[in-house]
């Protein structure tokens, strides 16, 4: 009869009903590295305009309506002025029309621009929400592999401050360059109404303000993009120094580690200093030509007014206008470090979710049931970009419930062969076969809710005892809990805590014990019914009380399992059905305990060592 795993809710629910949907943008990050000729980046804010541009148009509208007074006021003012001037009959009536209509227009600002704002910010929050979706994502779908070789110091520079800068460039975009963009083409109609002459002078502006960007241009990304990096490296170098905090001390290396913080300081700093300069010279170019052409506009105005040209209050409209334009421009130029910084952190984000090194279980045969049985045919394990073999011609047939003990010494590819079952690594040839079925085939996601794995360090999160044992399950009943709790001999040491179950759990679990937080590993893996186990010397940093509580709650989980254990202390695997001892890469004995000790093989001499060792270290008095 098939079964489905017991934690099938683990399946993550992709979408959201209704409004609250979360946009996943893996597929445009790809879109855009395509459209570019392998990975640049600058396709990306293209297409995820493209994907807004409703709500973009939408948001444009109404900061047409919102912005209108700025456009209106120099048209009132300079018919107020030429009102004036020309003394007309109607001129009170005239003027109290054009305040009327200014009134309006500045009273409107205040419900549109709140409409305005709530849409906009709307539209903003899902897309950064989105992008953080997508990185969350792709984290989770990337292979141990890819996780091993990235620092986490850099993952998160990339998620914090990245995702930051991208927000920044949207909400830019949305709420600055728009609107600019839309402030100088209403203006320049405007004034193309009212002279031409001075529309084709305000056209020269344009150019002018634009070259001064692509002076500055190469300048920019080059200044961004180092002191990214530098970002990156001095926040990968924090995470490492915080790890190694209590060896550092414990070997009075303090100054060490500050004076190589230090040096990472000072270069950043550095990094810093050039990428301000770069941007005090850019702002300050660009401020000084945008000045210099608005006061030739204002003595060209004032020109053309004096030889009849244009009315006297002209000048002050076109001037406003005028203003309007640079303004814009100015807007434009001055975010066009932010902008860079933006595209900068796309190109950083994307490193990530452009990575092939991804787990695809696309149309792969679909697990409802797992009996246990594990076949390796002349496998053989090569880690990327190494000339030898980590595992070599490896065969072993294992039957479900059998338990099989590894040992040997360190890197002789116990760890490897545990990954390989798992499906972190798939053989480099031969054949590994679960149920039959070549394990490259199956859909990995499905085969792992069969799998449970205890590790020699204990990972907890902060939580509950009870979430921590319960992680991804909902459908767990009080009687199945407390069950597992107790084959786990967990309730040895909860029932003296006053919250029980329910007491937090420290960072990292520092506030249990070894054994304590061992065990909770261990009913971590029970209450998941696994159909393979793995134990991956789980009780060797133990004391030895620790390590009798937790080979007790062990002995209760390895039973009716297909069982894997890569044993530190030979004592404790006496009772596996089977003893592979691994030396390079290969098994050189396999047999019981008793077999092997028979034999005075490589395991004898393991055996021997392993009981000095542990007299020698009774013998000083070290628990």
């Amino acid at each position: 009869m098939s079964k489905t795993p017991k934690n099938k809710n683990q399946t993550i629910n992709k979408t959201k009903h209704g409004k609250n949907q979360i946009p996943d943008y893996e597929r445009l990050f790809q879109d855009g590295a395509e459209q570019e000729h392998g990975g640049k980046a600058s396709a990306i804010p293209k297409l995820l305009l493209k994907q807004n541009c409703g709500k973009l148009l939408v948001s444009a509208l109404l900061n047409v309506v919102k912005a209108s007074p700025t456009w209106a006021i120099p048209l009132v003012t300079a018919e107020v002025i030429n009102i004036i001037t020309e003394h007309g009959e109607n001129a009170v009536r005239q003027l109290i029309l054009y305040g009327a209509i200014l009134f309006v227009l500045l009273v409107q600002n205040i419900p549109t621009h709140v409409l305005y704002s709530r849409y906009t910010d709307k539209m903003l929050r899902t897309i950064g929400a989105g992008l953080r979706n997508t990185l969350i994502r792709k984290l989770q779908h990337l292979s141990l592999t890819y996780h091993k070789e990235i620092e986490s110091g850099r993952l998160q520079s990339k998620f914090l401050r990245d995702i930051e800068a991208i927000e920044f460039l949207n909400t830019h975009v949305a709420k600055s360059v728009i609107p600019s963009i839309t402030s100088i083409i209403v203006s320049i109609v405007i004034a193309a109404t009212k002279s031409g002459t001075v529309t084709a002078f305000f056209a020269v502006v344009i150019p002018i303000n634009v070259f001064v960007i692509y002076m500055f241009r190469n300048t920019m990304h080059d200044t961004n993009r180092k002191f990214r990096k530098e970002t990156e490296n001095i926040s990968a170098k924090v995470s490492n120094m915080l790890d190694m905090i209590p060896v550092t001390k414990a070997h009075g290396l303090e100054n060490e580690e500050i004076a190589q913080l230090e040096e990472k300081i000072r270069t950043l700093r550095e990094k810093g200093l050039l990428l301000d300069k770069a941007n005090a010279y850019f702002g300050s170019v660009s401020w000084v030509v945008s000045q210099l052409m608005s006061a030739i506009c204002l003595f060209f105005t004032a020109y053309l007014a004096y030889n009849g040209k244009i009315q006297v209050g002209d000048v002050v409209m076109y001037q406003s206008y005028f203003n309007s334009i640079s303004s814009g421009l100015q807007g434009l130029i001055n975010l066009y470090p932010e902008l860079t910084k933006g595209m900068e952190s796309i190109r950083s984000v994307s490193e990530i979710v452009l990575s092939n090194e991804v787990e695809n279980n696309s149309g792969k045969i679909r697990l409802r049931y797992v009996h246990g049985t594990v076949n390796f045919d002349n496998v053989c394990y090569r880690y990327p970009n190494s000339s030898e073999d980590t595992i070599k011609d490896f065969t072993l047939a294992v039957e479900p419930g059998e338990c099989i003990a590894f040992v040997g010494a360190s890197g002789s590819g116990k760890s490897t062969i545990m990954n390989m079952i798992i499906g972190f690594m798939m053989p480099t040839s031969g054949q590994l076969r679960i149920d039959g079925k070549p394990i490259e085939a199956l859909n990995l996601s499905d085969y792992r809710h069969f799998i449970s794995v205890v590790p020699q360090s204990s990972l907890l999160f902060t939580g509950t005892i009870r979430e921590n044992i319960t992680y991804g399950l909902t459908d767990v009943s009080d009687e199945e809990l407390n069950r597992v709790v107790h084959l786990a001999n967990i309730d040895e040491f909860t029932d003296e805590l006053p919250n029980g179950l329910d007491t937090e759990v420290a960072e990292s679990g520092s506030n249990l014990s070894g054994g304590q937080k061992q065990r909770i590993s261990i009913a971590r893996a029970l209450i998941r019914d696994p159909k393979i186990l793995i134990l991956d010397e789980a009780t060797s940093a133990l004391d030895n009380i620790s390590e009798y509580h937790v080979q007790k709650a062990i002995n209760h989980l390895t039973k009716g399992r297909t069982t894997f254990i890569v044993a530190h202390r030979l004592s404790t695997i006496r009772n596996a059905d089977r003893i592979v001892v691994m030396d390079e890469g290969r098994c050189v004995e396999m047999g019981t305990f008793d077999e092997l000790m028979k034999k005075k093989g490589k395991f004898f001499e393991l055996k021997t060592l392993n009981d000095m060792t542990a007299n020698a270290v009774e013998e000083m008095g070290i628990d």
